[in-house]
């Protein structure tokens, strides 16, 4: 919260100092390709401190209609800062009044009120003016319907770009298992039931247990091979009692908080389930953490899954796993965020977008 205001405050007092020259532009009418440098300097400052995202799609005529209200939006900033560094000056004044005996202590009753009062106030117009920043930007340096249509057509090929490589990076993962799992025990298997064959028959009861005991490590391996395809039991389950079947076999304790009413669309459901019981998995092998959270919720229109471990952090999210996640997510118009510094805790971040 502090490091937001003070982003704020900051983004507002350069754009106080902006809106001078501005202003002095606009009224001397210079060359309007210096409109178009002030302009990339106001796009730069929105970006780096109101985090306001705008383009270079526009032309020389915007920017000065731009500029001419800009510089009014920034002279009013300019005087909201002013009021509110006044405010504190009188503030100091008067604790320093009241610590010297100068200010009697009830003397607090008249002027506290009205300091919070203006405090308040002033706070509220630091809000307002960065929304008028915001809401110029967006109408003269907004991105245009080709500028949406291009990046959405860019967004588009690249996810789709990322589902192919995930299907393919699942595939061989797929391929792997099989041969370096169930395919080793399929062998071994052979090889025990060809020795159970030239034994004796009263002398074969421990080449069948062995066997027998093999058989069933297949099935497992097996079963954990199409889970990963697609866990089927997710169509007559529900996504809340797979991931506590999750939480059962992950090796460690994991605490799941789902408060989702309702069914989600089968895309989703898959989704989430992936996520989650990915990084599950990771924190299993990797992370030596000894309690992780799964936390899966509605924040207005997104499915929002989260997975947190107490571990040592360091995942890498460029790994074969995490990036799979991120392009199988990206797929789906959501975005995958990993926050992993050493010593942890490392949190595993996705945003569906929902329309239902």
């Amino acid at each position: 919260m502090v490091r937001r205001w003070a982003r704020l405050i900051t983004g507002l007092a350069i754009g106080a100092c902006l809106a001078v020259a501005e202003l002095v532009y606009v009224a001397i009418r210079w060359p309007r390709r210096w409109a178009l440098a002030l302009t990339e300097v106001e796009r730069r400052r929105l970006a780096r401190w109101h985090d306001v995202e705008s383009s270079s799609d526009y032309d020389d005529r915007a920017a000065v209609k731009y500029l001419a209200l800009r510089s009014l939006v920034g002279l009013l900033g300019g005087g909201t800062l002013v009021l509110q560094a006044y405010g504190l000056v009188i503030g100091g004044i008067a604790v320093g009044q009241l610590a010297t005996g100068v200010m009697h202590p009830s003397g607090l009753v008249v002027v506290a009120p009205l300091g919070l009062v203006l405090l308040y106030g002033s706070l509220q117009g630091l809000l307002g003016v960065a929304s008028l920043e915001r809401t110029l930007a967006l109408r003269y340096l907004g991105p245009s319907e080709q500028e949406l249509l291009r990046r959405r057509i860019t967004e588009l090929a690249e996810s789709r770009a990322g589902v192919v490589e995930a299907v393919d990076a699942e595939r061989r993962r797929i391929e792997r298992d099989l041969h370096d799992g169930v395919q080793q025990r399929l062998v071994a298997l052979s090889m025990l039931l060809g020795r159970t064959r030239r034994r004796a028959v009263h002398d074969r009861d421990d080449l069948l247990a062995q066997a027998h005991d093999e058989a069933q490590q297949i099935l497992n391996d097996l079963r954990e091979v199409a889970w990963r395809v697609y866990p089927t039991v997710l169509d007559n389950l529900g996504l809340a009692d797979v991931l506590a079947g999750v939480a059962e076999r992950a090796g460690i304790p994991v605490k799941l908080s789902f408060t989702i009413t309702g069914r989600l669309p089968t895309p989703l459901e898959t989704a989430a389930y992936f996520v989650a019981s990915e990084a599950v998995t990771n924190a299993a092998k990797h992370s030596r953490a000894d309690l992780v959270t799964v936390e899966i919720g509605m924040r207005e229109n997104m499915v929002t899954v989260r997975i947190t471990d107490n571990g040592i952090g360091g995942a890498d999210p460029s790994g074969s796993g995490l990036s799979g996640l991120a392009r199988r997510v990206a797929a789906l118009d959501g975005h995958l965020t990993v926050t992993s510094p050493d010593g942890g805790p490392t949190v595993v971040t996705a945003e569906l977008p929902c329309s239902g």
